[in-house]
């Protein structure tokens, strides 16, 4: 009985094969462009940020405090947030660095 199934089996042709294999192979590349290689530059430029930031920038850490940059090492940064109020962060709890906004004139109320 089982030789009657195995003699039925017809084999794969190569076409078929190969068709199989091409599916997963899609899908893999395509979760790479979209997932994996947008995450790899979002850490290149976080990692490349963290490494320019200078003395006497205003910055916001990933808990929300914002503060001046006093001092620096390879590790740490240490934070003014208010006056004479002095954190030590580590650098990667830096999030973002904080432009100063434009003055804007507006006329006086009359």
């Amino acid at each position: 009985m089982f030789a009657t199934l195995f003699l039925q089996a017809t084999a794969p042709s190569s076409a078929n094969s190969f068709m199989s294999y091409l599916f997963p192979v899609a899908i893999a590349v395509v979760l790479y462009f979209f997932m994996i290689r947008p995450q790899q530059r979002k850490v290149a430029e976080a990692k490349k940020f963290r490494e320019s930031i200078v003395k006497g920038a205003t910055v916001v850490t990933i808990g929300g405090l914002h503060g001046k940059v006093l001092d620096l090492t390879d590790e740490t940064v240490i934070i003014e947030v208010d006056r004479g109020t002095k954190l030590k962060f580590d650098r990667s709890a830096i999030s973002r660095e904080v432009k100063p906004a434009k003055a804007v004139d507006t006329p006086p109320v009359a």
